[in-house]
């Protein structure tokens, strides 16, 4: 997989600003990468080390309607880094080449 297209960028949530007290980030990334991908492409294009990758996928929120069924939100795969503690904090706007 080309690790340029992995990490599509941040989520933003009050549980997810209180985590990076800890050094753990929440990133939404493509369908089909996987976690030595993700550490990969943190460790190439932002220059972090990852200590831990937790991978979860959200399902799709569907609600019927009268024609037969609508989607209220779209399915995507999220993570949750742990940065090493020698390591700088994340910063997703400073993509570097």
């Amino acid at each position: 997989m080309d690790l340029s297209r992995v990490i599509l960028g941040s989520i933003v949530t009050e549980k997810s600003e209180r985590l990076k007290v800890n050094r753990t980030y929440t990133l939404k990334v493509a369908p089909d990468s996987t976690k030595i991908d993700i550490k990969a492409a943190l460790k190439r294009y932002y220059d972090v080390n990852a200590d831990s990758v937790r991978v979860m996928r959200v399902v799709a929120k569907n609600r019927a309607i009268r024609g037969g069924t609508m989607q209220k939100r779209h399915p995507y795969k999220k993570v949750m880094v742990t940065l090493d503690k020698q390591s700088k904090t994340l910063d997703i706007a400073n993509f570097k080449t």
